[in-house]
Order: structure tokens, then sequence, then C-alpha cells
């Protein structure tokens, strides 16, 4: 195909879009990027420019694009098997729950399939509601659950929730932000106040007897904020001493994107009564997944099933991914690679100590948050800084990720397959991206 022709299909695929999908289903970039292929952590486009992707489809992609390690398994599977809902038994499904309850920490066991991150959480509040006998949930500010109503009702990030009428029972705590303390403190001398105040919350907003507390070990569209090392500990004898359960959504931490432990709970040595996952599980494939003590979810008496919820197409590809996780040492590489990034980003913030304020992250989940002016101690966000980093970026080969509520926060990570060489490649691009714009 010409080059005429590649660009004339970028085009038509751009305007199909805007013409045949939700406008709400917006896309990145000012032209954006028509992906059409990838190997590991290269994708190219229509127009044939290749990209180094340190977003990894949103911390999915754990193993890079299309590794035969796991599509050789799908491949097979869809051969012999490919669809039969939650109501048979398949060799791949019990096989993935027996995986999990192996790895997961403490005594998380059963497990329930769903189709995404969004059916995941879901599960878990209807979970720790039948088990406690109590409907309130407490979620923190800036947190994102999904989707659906209540998780749309979880999420507490504004740009996120469309309707507003949300579910109720929802009580939304204070984020551990440290870098944006919402009750204007500084660690570690505030004592994790954000933490115990879910006491209050819960005397005061509540009926005093919670289901249970639902939040990400690291908060991923909130931009990557990193909590203090004793807020979960404290945060959950809270919520423990008014009977409820904690959730642990690790549906973007989880899978050695931390780096050094499978998932980013075990860096705080709390151990969740329910968890849930998608998104790096299956390397891309749809999968959710719910797992739970025993004793919660044997409480769970109705009935209930999922279509799509551990099919073996994606149970498959779940185990495939996950062998290849610990057969490589990835967890351990997430860490290493993760220190490799951490210092070339801190030694960007000291290049453009104006724009960026914060850097912070655990492993290969790393965020750069910008602003006006931090040495002049303007913290306003600049949502423009990340929309001019985005534009340089793409110029030059590297495709990153944003969030935070004002969009001013970059997001970066990359599958746990990179490597030294590609980390240095980012963080030269990133350097050279920031110095064409600033001043």
């Amino acid at each position: 195909m010409s080059e005429t022709e590649t660009s004339n299909q970028a085009a038509e695929v751009r305007r199909k879009h805007r013409e045949y999908l939700l406008p709400s289903v917006a896309n990145y970039y000012q032209e954006s990027v028509v992906l059409t292929e990838g190997k590991g952590l290269r994708v190219q486009d229509a127009d044939g420019r290749e990209y180094l992707d340190f977003f990894g489809g949103i911390l999915t992609v754990s193993v890079g694009h299309c590794d035969p390690r796991v599509t050789g398994p799908l491949k097979a599977q869809i051969d012999r098997l490919g669809h039969v809902s939650t109501l048979y038994p398949t060799l791949p499904i019990v096989e993935l729950a027996e995986r999990l309850a192996k790895m997961a920490p403490g005594r998380l066991q059963k497990s329930m399939f769903t189709a995404s991150g969004t059916e995941a959480d879901e599960t878990a509040v209807a979970l720790a509601q039948v088990f406690t006998g109590s409907l309130e949930i407490i979620a923190l500010r800036h947190g994102y659950s999904g989707r659906s109503l209540l998780a749309q009702s979880l999420t507490a990030h504004s740009p996120w929730r469309a309707v507003p009428t949300q579910v109720a029972g929802v009580k939304h705590a204070p984020a551990p932000y440290c870098y944006r303390c919402p009750l204007k403190l500084t660690y570690p001398s505030c004592d994790v106040a954000c933490a115990r105040d879910i006491e209050e919350l819960i005397q005061t907003t509540t009926t005093g007897k919670i289901a249970g507390f639902l939040a990400e070990p690291i908060q991923g569209v909130g931009g990557f904020i990193t909590p203090p090392k004793e807020y979960f500990q404290v945060a959950t004898d809270i919520v423990r001493k008014y009977g409820g359960v904690f959730i642990c959504d690790e549906v973007q931490t989880g899978f050695g994107r931390t780096g050094g432990k499978m998932f980013g709970i075990e860096h705080w040595d709390v151990e969740p009564d329910i968890m849930t996952m998608a998104k790096g599980v299956a390397n891309g494939m749809p999968l959710g997944v719910t797992i739970a003590t025993p004793e919660i979810a044997d409480a769970f008496k109705a009935m209930t099933i999922s279509t799509f919820g551990g099919n073996p197409m994606s149970a498959a590809a779940a185990n495939a991914t996950i062998g290849v996780i610990e057969e490589e040492g990835l967890v351990d590489n997430s860490k290493i690679q993760g220190h490799r990034l951490r210092a070339g980003l801190e030694a960007l913030q000291a290049r453009f100590p104006r724009m960026i304020g914060d850097v912070r992250g655990m492993g290969l989940m790393q965020a750069l948050e910008f602003v006006v002016d931090e040495t002049a101690g303007d913290r306003t966000p600049s949502p423009e800084s990340t929309a001019r980093l985005f534009e340089e970026c793409k110029k030059r080969g590297l495709l990153i990720g944003k969030g935070g509520l004002h969009g001013n926060v970059v997001r970066i990570s990359p599958p746990l397959t990179v490597s030294p060489a590609d980390v240095d490649e980012a963080l030269r691009i990133l350097g050279e991206s920031l110095a064409a714009f600033a001043s």
C-alpha cells in the first residue's frame, strides 16, 4: 500500500470513528493515532509510523503486544472451545481460579469471573453487602471504579460521572494525595489524618455500620496517587471496627505492575477481604476477577451468572500471561526497571523544576504532575503542559498516558517486559519533548 493510500485509510478510520461512535469515546492527540499492529513494546499506525508504547493499553498489555507465549495458547483454545458461559466448568477457568487462590495475599480463595473491572467491582460490593448485612460503602475521592451506575457512584472524579443521580449509600473519604493534601497538612507530621478521618466520616454520614471500604493501592485514573506506607493499615483497622470489609481494587496495580510484589497491597502488609482484578491479568483479553475469602464467598446464596466471564479464551490468555510473568521474573523486572525509570523522571524534574511539580508511583506505574510554576509555589494544574508533551512525544515516537482530576498528570506504564534500553529511549524522548516547549 502506498503512502498516500495508508494516509487515506487513516483519515477514513478517523472519519468513521467520529460518525459512528459516541462522541464521549474520546481519542488521544489532536490527530488520533490509528494503530494497526504491535509486537512487544512497539506498535505501528496506519501511516506506517512506529511508536514505543509506554502506556500499554492503560496498564493492560502486561507482557507486550502479541507475545506468542500468550497468543499461541489463545489460538489453540479458540480452535478447541471458544464459549460456554459460567454454567459449565472448563479446564481453563478452574486452572485460573486455582492459580489465583495460590498467588493472592492472605486467605483469598474463591473467584467470580466477569468481563471487566467495572463488573468485578460491582460483584465485590454485592459480596460485601450480603456478607455484612449493611449497604453503605466507603470509597476514596479521586478514585475510579468503572462506567456502570454503581461504578460511577464509587468514582469520585467528576469528568467520569455522566449522570447526576447516583446510587445511594456511597460515601467518599479524602484521598491520600500528599502533593495536594485535602487537609492542608504535611506528611509525616500529619499522622495520616486522611486515613483517620474515615472514622468521623462513618460516624457522621453513615448508620455507623458499613459494608466495606473500596480503594486502589495506587489510584490509577486519579493520577497514580500513591499513599503513605501507614495509610492502609490505619484505614482498614477503622473500617473493620465498624463492621466493614476491605475491598482492594487491583485492576491497575495487579500482576507485578508496582514492582517487587504481585499485587500492590502487598507493599503495605494489609490483607484484603475481597480483591478485584482486570486489565493486566490477560494481556488484553477481556476478563474481570473478584476473589474473596471463603466465608464471604459462601455468604452469597443467590444465583448469579456471567455470560462472558471466565470464558475459555480469556481464561486461557490469563493462564498464559501469568505464566510468562512468573517464568520471566517480570515482577522483579518491574521493580528494577521501575527504579531506573523513576531515577530518570526525577532527573527530568530537576531539569524542568518549574513545570514538573511531582514525580510519584511505584514500579512501572510512574507519573509526572504538571503545574504552572512549582518554583514560585504555584501548583495550579497545567493540563496545557500535558497536552503539549503528548504532541511532542508523538512526533518522536513515544506513546504515554494521562490522568488526574484536571488532566495534568502524565501516566507512564510500559509492559513488564521493558528493557533498560527501552527505558532509556523513553526518557530521552521525554527529555527532548519537554525541552521543545519548556520556557
